[in-house]
C-alpha cells in the first residue's frame, strides 16, 4: 500500500440522467458514480485519470418536471437539472441556479489533484490543490461560475464511511484551488469535487486519496433511528418503505423543530448517499420542502448498505443528519 496516492479521477457534467456503467441501470434525480469496474494503477505519488463515459437519457414521462411557473415556450432551463425549464429568466427551484438560454454541450473537464506533504500522515496538517483542465489545451483554467454560493465544493469522506466533510477549497490568482486540511485516520478517502467552468456546464469529479496508516475498522448497519444534530433532530421516512435498487425512493426528512430552518448554500439541504464500499456516490438536492419536511428523490443504483449525510441550515447553524439505509435487489 503506497503511504500516498491519488489512485484514481472519474467525472461526469452535472445534471445529466446517467446510466451506471457497471450495471447499466437507469439513475433518476440523482448523479452516480462507479468504480466496479475500474483497473486501478498504484505508484507512490502518481495520479492516474480515466475517464467514464455517462450517457444522457431522454426524461420521458418517468421524470416528474419541476418548472418554474409560467406558460409559454420553455426556452430558459436550469444547466444542473435540464429537465427545469421556464418562459423567462430565473432561479431553479430545486437547485436554486440561474436559469440559462442554452446549455453548452456537454463536455468533461479533467481535474487534478496533489497533496503536500507526501507522504501525508493522519492527524498531521496537509494541502490538498485542485487544477481544473481545459479538455481542448489542458491548460489549467481560472473562469469559473458560481455554484450554490461557492466556486467549488469538496465532499470527504473516508474508508470507513465514520470521517463526512463537505467543504470549500479556497481559489487562487494562479487558477488553483487550495485546501488545507487534517484528517483523522489512515487509509483511503474519497473525494468528490463539484464545479461549474464558464462557458460549460456543472460537473463532478472523484479521486481517491491515501494516507499513512489505517482506518479503525467500522461495522457497517442499518441505522434509521432519529438523528440528533446541533439544533435540530431529524426523523426519516421511506418510500416505498422498503428501498430497491434501480427504483426511485422518497426519502423524507422531518426536522423538529421547524422553525427558523433556512437556506444553506443555495439549497434548502445537501445530500451525500455512499455505498458501504464506496463504489457509489450521489449527490443530491431536495425535490419538495413542505414546513418541516424535506424530500429527496433518489435511485440507488445497487443493493447494500448505503451512509447518507444530509446538511440541514437553522438559525444560523449547520446541522448534519447520518443515516445509514439498507436497499434490496430489485
Amino acid at each position: 500500500m503506497p503511504s500516498f496516492c491519488l489512485i484514481e479521477g472519474e467525472l461526469a457534467c452535472a445534471g445529466l440522467l446517467v446510466v451506471w456503467v457497471a450495471s447499466m441501470k437507469l439513475l433518476q434525480n440523482s448523479l452516480a458514480f462507479s468504480l466496479a469496474d475500474a483497473k486501478i494503477g498504484v505508484e507512490l505519488g502518481n495520479f492516474v485519470t480515466r475517464r467514464v463515459w455517462f450517457l444522457s437519457v431522454a426524461t420521458g414521462a418517468v421524470l416528474r418536471a419541476q418548472a418554474v411557473p409560467g406558460g409559454g415556450n420553455k426556452d430558459w432551463m436550469c444547466p444542473m437539472d435540464p429537465d427545469v425549464r421556464a418562459d423567462k429568466p430565473g432561479v431553479c427551484p430545486r437547485c436554486g441556479m440561474k436559469l440559462v438560454l442554452k446549455i453548452p454541450e456537454r463536455v468533461e473537464y479533467p481535474m487534478e489533484v496533489t497533496c503536500s506533504p507526501e507522504p501525508a500522515l493522519p492527524e498531521k496538517p496537509l494541502v490538498l490543490t485542485f487544477r481544473v483542465l481545459s479538455p481542448d489545451t489542458n491548460n489549467v483554467i481560472s473562469d469559473f461560475e458560481v455554484v450554490h454560493e461557492k466556486l467549488l465544493h469538496l465532499f470527504v469522506v473516508s474508508g470507513n464511511l465514520d470521517y463526512f466533510a463537505h467543504v470549500h477549497p479556497v481559489f487562487e490568482s494562479d487558477g488553483t484551488f487550495r485546501l488545507p486540511l487534517t484528517l483523522p485516520y489512515g487509509g483511503m478517502y474519497r473525494l468528490l469535487a463539484d464545479f461549474y467552468p464558464k462557458g460549460s456546464v456543472p460537473q463532478l469529479a472523484l479521486s481517491t486519496l491515501f494516507l499513512v496508516g489505517s482506518a479503525p475498522a467500522n461495522t457497517l448497519t442499518a441505522s434509521l433511528a432519529p438523528s440528533i444534530a446541533t439544533n435540530l433532530t431529524a426523523a426519516l421516512r421511506t418510500e416505498p418503505e422498503e428501498l430497491l435498487a434501480g427504483l426511485e425512493s422518497r426519502l423524507t426528512f422531518t426536522l423538529n423543530p421547524a422553525e427558523e430552518l433556512q437556506p444553506y448554500l443555495g439549497a434548502w439541504g445537501h445530500m451525500l448517499a455512499a455505498s458501504s464500499d464506496l463504489i457509489d456516490l450521489l449527490h443530491v438536492h431536495p425535490f419538495l420542502v413542505r414546513g418541516g419536511d424535506v424530500q429527496f428523490n433518489v435511485i440507488f443504483p445497487r443493493p447494500g448498505l448505503y451512509r447518507i449525510w444530509t446538511q440541514f441550515q437553522r438559525s444560523g447553524v449547520v446541522n448534519t443528519t447520518v443515516f445509514t439505509v439498507p436497499v434490496k435487489e430489485l
